[in-house]
């Protein structure tokens, strides 16, 4: 044996230790060690200390051949994988295990206590040693099944098998132990609880835990309510006062103020409320106020738990992180996820184990459906901020729907109580004060509401802190006779034209009638005509594929020529006609078929026109906007200012705009945009949001934030004095939301627009604030009795209404094999017998020969969801088409598993009849769950999705 090969058994000693059991293997190594040794070593208890003994006795030894004959004893006896690791002298594989090891030990308990060993045995035959299989039988007949399990916790702790934790996670899925697979799922729960805010990003941990044991050394966001002293704070109302722009040791010593006591008061006698007040009054501490009454207040033997809910993930983490600085230092455990931060975290857990749980309501929902949180019943308390997101099918409404049935259903079951936050209740179409008092009852019913709190008794002391914008409208004249629309109309005309010559019925196949070029209506009428191509049939399949196929080409084309349009309206003209290039650029690296060769041709051919249009083109809203800024930053340099856009693509050429003109670089603009529902690789990240806030509200380098809807609600920033609203008009309530961003003292609030509509719509909106406000005070004066009663009343039809609709909503299944063509060639793709269901929601193909039909491109940032690794994007393999079907990547260690989105596709039906569904929920062929047999079967096993 050679000095290095002792080295080696020295220095991963650990690990050889930590797995060898020697009875096992010492009978074969009696050529070298005698039979006392032997015998010494068999008597020890332990394994981990016979092991220790036996590896000092082998480095002992001088005889030659030993070591060769030791490695062939572990190969032989079953020990492949410390073998290899010895042969290559690389411990790398086996380092890799000592994470699930240590998880399994956590989890030990858990494990032991609900799986059946003799269920779990069979599936380890290529994990375990023969003799340990035996071993653990033999345990499970004498001593029963918890000792049974307890042995292979312990052999699968000292195992040395790469595909164990792999084994062990398809087990517990294959036999429904959901409540182990969610602890065993979380690879990092170990250190979850050392993970900070400022740590996480959604990109490095697709599904992280976020518990805080400390106060974050940032900014202090509760200074955007400056307090005063109260002294009419109740004893047992927890206090929360801070010194202007200070940051307080303890946020906990913190005392509301007169008007936010005022706010809380219904909430602190247990009643359902909402809470209804002025963005930047302080909402939020009111409702950390209210949540801490809650828990000291417990009746005896019970023990409280809160979940705050918010729609946007970047308020989400503001508020976050509000909650746990409050609650820092006290004995209430905060801990949130949202969609972008959590992925295989075990919710349940989390929600057992927390006091105070902040989320985002989707979250909730999926865990409801799962069976992962059982009942809305385990929460005593509900906080709902922006609450009157409570309408339609909003994942909030979702959540109450499940709240309504248990009341009406069950009346006996322990409901938890609803506090909402909002700084508008809306109107919705309401015309009348009765009108809007029908429309805030039915969002109290909804919410389950019994009072809605306002300031009454100290409005002066509201008025004192929170500042109202200055509201004013700027109507700017459009541009006369517009060249770049014209020129882009008249190739609009033209593509028309030879998508009818090709196909005379295309005017005739939506619904959507009197557009005009440059408007949405256009874009619903293209979208509503490539639903309808999808389902298009004729006799010759070859000439329905031809047709299809060049239908979608052209109306692509149209819908890029209606964008620049708008964008044109809204920017200069030179940012829609590079927002053209773009488009024709990128398609250009691709493979022109003989349409698009044509339709860039035509484009070529007016880009001369273009070009000169683009260079003298002027918009007078742009005037207007430089305008208001120059006059903004004159009267005060200091300014901060929020601009709003309806679109990404107006965001991007606002701030090109504003950075290539001289008078306003200085403003050195940042932007903030949400994710694209269509396409996620559109738009920014949790952590880019995150990033460009922080550097608006903390840089004095940036001056401006322009953004789109995603900034219009709950997010904080104290510092703006300066809203605009460009083009950007909504309801009452959005009007106050976005108003409200302006928090400063002597803010102002500018629509700009070119359309007198919007600006007639906007003065509306202050008319409908006017009814809202009497409504809700009319409402007020009701006879709490009579008030309850037409909130059950109403609460009782919509549950009937509910019910009916389940009878109907879900379409008959039916058995029998369909075909799936693509959307856009119709060529084939595959049997609907072939797919099957991962996780409830995603749709994969079994059938091998399916990926002969596509080809895939990588993606640059790989994303994980559902324990799915997505690698790249499929696409129709017809080189004329390219239809993209859905992603490509790995699950559960397998590799090259398409998922299809059925948007993309056209069902075919035995009789030849063709449907198109926008939802896998509506189809009505049956579809079966990927079982562990497929799907070793159908992909290929991968040693790790790292």
């Amino acid at each position: 044996m050679s000095q290095e090969e002792k080295e080696t058994l020295k220095r991963f000693s650990n690990y050889i230790t930590g797995i060898l059991i020697p009875n096992y293997v010492i009978d074969y190594m009696a050529t070298w060690l005698s039979a006392d040794t032997i015998e010494q070593i068999k008597e020890l208890k332990g394994p981990t200390q016979a092991a220790t003994v036996f590896l000092d006795k082998l480095l002992q030894l001088e005889e030659r051949g030993w070591y060769r004959g030791f490695l062939d004893v572990l190969n032989t006896t079953g020990y492949t994988g410390l073998g290899e690791a010895l042969t290559k002298s690389d411990f790398g594989q086996i380092e890799a295990l000592e994470e699930p090891k240590r998880l399994l030990q956590t989890i030990r308990n858990t494990v032991k206590s609900n799986i059946n060993p003799s269920e779990f045995v069979p599936l380890f035959d290529n994990c375990l040693l023969t003799r340990e299989i035996e071993e653990i039988k033999q345990e499970i007949t004498n001593k029963g099944d918890t000792a049974g399990t307890e042995k292979l916790i312990d052999s699968l702790l000292r195992s040395d098998k790469q595909q164990w934790p792999k084994v062990f996670t398809l087990a517990l899925e294959d036999l429904g132990h959901s409540t182990i697979l969610e602890l065993w799922a979380n690879k990092e729960c170990s250190s979850a609880h050392k993970i900070c805010a400022e740590n996480v990003e959604e990109d490095t941990s697709v599904f992280s835990i976020i518990q805080y044991s400390q106060v974050p050394e940032e900014e202090n966001l509760f200074h955007s309510a400056p307090a005063v002293q109260s002294n009419q704070v109740a004893n047992d109302v927890p206090k929360i006062n801070t010194p202007p722009g200070s940051v307080s040791q303890s946020d906990s010593t913190m005392k509301l103020r007169n008007y936010q006591e005022e706010l809380a008061k219904p909430a602190y006698a247990g009643k359902n409320t909402m809470i209804c007040a002025p963005t930047g009054s302080g909402k939020t501490l009111v409702s950390i106020a209210i949540c801490k009454h809650h828990l000291e207040n417990m009746p005896n033997g019970k023990k409280g738990k809160v979940v705050f809910m918010t729609t946007k993930v970047p308020v989400y983490e503001q508020q976050l992180d509000v909650f746990c600085r409050y609650f820092a230092h006290s004995r209430y455990k905060v801990e949130g996820f949202s969609g972008e931060t959590a992925e295989n975290l075990p919710v349940g857990l989390v929600v057992e184990n927390s006091d105070i749980i902040i989320l985002t309501p989707q979250i909730l929902v999926n865990c409801l459906e799962s069976g992962t949180v059982p009942s809305l019943s385990v929460f005593s308390m509900m906080i709902f901020d922006e609450c009157h997101n409570t309408i339609g099918n909003h994942p909030y409404n979702v959540l109450m729907f499940s709240y309504l049935d248990l009341k009406l259903n069950m009346p006996g079951e322990a409901l938890p109580q609803i506090i909402g936050l909002t700084a508008s209740v809306g109107t919705g179409k309401a015309k009348t004060l009765e009108e809007a008092k029908m429309y805030v009852t039915r969002l109290c019913a909804s919410l389950n509401i019994g009072v809605i709190s306002t300031v009454n008794e100290h409005k002066e002391e509201l008025d004192k802190f929170v500042n109202q914008p200055k509201k004013f409208v700027k109507i700017a004249e459009p541009r006369e006779n517009d060249a770049f629309t014209a020129i882009m109309s008249e190739i609009m005309k033209e593509t028309e034209k030879m998508a009818k010559d090709l196909f005379p019925e295309l005017c005739s196949m939506s619904n959507i009638q009197n557009w005009s070029y440059g408007t949405q209506k256009y874009e619903q009428w293209i979208i509503d005509t490539q639903k309808k191509c999808r389902v298009l049939q004729m006799d010759d399949k070859n000439e329905e594929m031809r047709i299809c196929s060049a239908l979608f080409t052209y109306t692509e084309h149209l819908r890029k020529y209606n964008d620049s349009i708008m964008i044109n309206e809204d920017a200069r003209t030179k940012d829609a006609l590079d927002y053209l290039e773009n488009f024709f650029n990128n398609m250009k690296n691709g493979s022109f078929n003989d349409i698009e060769q044509k339709l860039y041709n035509k484009f070529q051919e007016k880009l001369p026109e273009l070009l000169e249009v683009s260079n003298n083109n002027i918009n007078k809203k742009l005037e207007e906007l430089q305008f208001i800024l120059e006059e903004s930053y004159h009267e005060n340099p200091e300014t901060r200012s929020l601009l709003f856009v309806k679109t990404r693509a107006l965001v991007s050429a606002l701030k090109t705009w504003i950075e290539e003109n001289p008078v306003l670089q200085f403003l050195k603009p940042e932007i903030l945009i949400g994710r694209s529902k269509r396409n996620e690789s559109i738009g920014m990240t949790l952590t880019s949001q995150k990033g460009a806030l922080e550097a608006f509200k903390n840089s004095g380098d940036s001056k401006l934030l322009i953004a789109t809807s995603v900034a219009d609600e709950g997010i904080d920033i104290q510092a703006c004095n300066l809203v605009l609203l460009y083009e950007y008009v909504g309801n009452v309530t959005k009007m106050i939301q976005v108003r409200g961003r302006g928090r400063a003292k002597d803010s102002n609030c500018f629509l700009v627009t070119s359309k007198r509509e919007e600006a007639i719509k906007e003065k509306n909106n202050l008319l409908r604030e006017t009814l809202m406000n009497d409504a809700v005070t009319q409402m007020q004066k009701e006879e709490p009795g009579t008030f309850l009663s037409k909130i059950l009343k109403i609460q009782k039809e919509e549950k009937q209404m509910r019910d009916m609709k389940k009878l109907f909503e879900k379409p008959k299944e039916t058995e029998g094999n369909r075909k799936l063509l693509c959307g856009k060639c119709k060529t084939f793709a595959c049997n609907t017998d072939d797919i099957r269901v991962i996780k409830v929601s995603h749709h994969t193909v079994t059938d091998k020969s399916f990926t002969e039909r596509f080809y895939s491109m990588p993606i640059s940032k790989p994303k994980k969801f559902n324990g799915y690794k997505m690698l790249s994007k499929i696409f129709c393999k017809r080189p004329d088409c390219t239809e993209e079907w859905g992603v490509c990547g790995a699950y559960r260690n397998f590799s090259d598993i398409p998922l299809i989105k059925i948007t993309k596709f056209v069902i075919e039906n035995p009789d030849g009849t063709q449907e198109y569904k926008s939802k896998w929920t509506d189809v009505t062929f049956t579809m079966k769950d990927l079982t562990r047999e497929e799907l070793i079967r159908s992909f290929s096993f991968i040693a790790s999705v790292e």
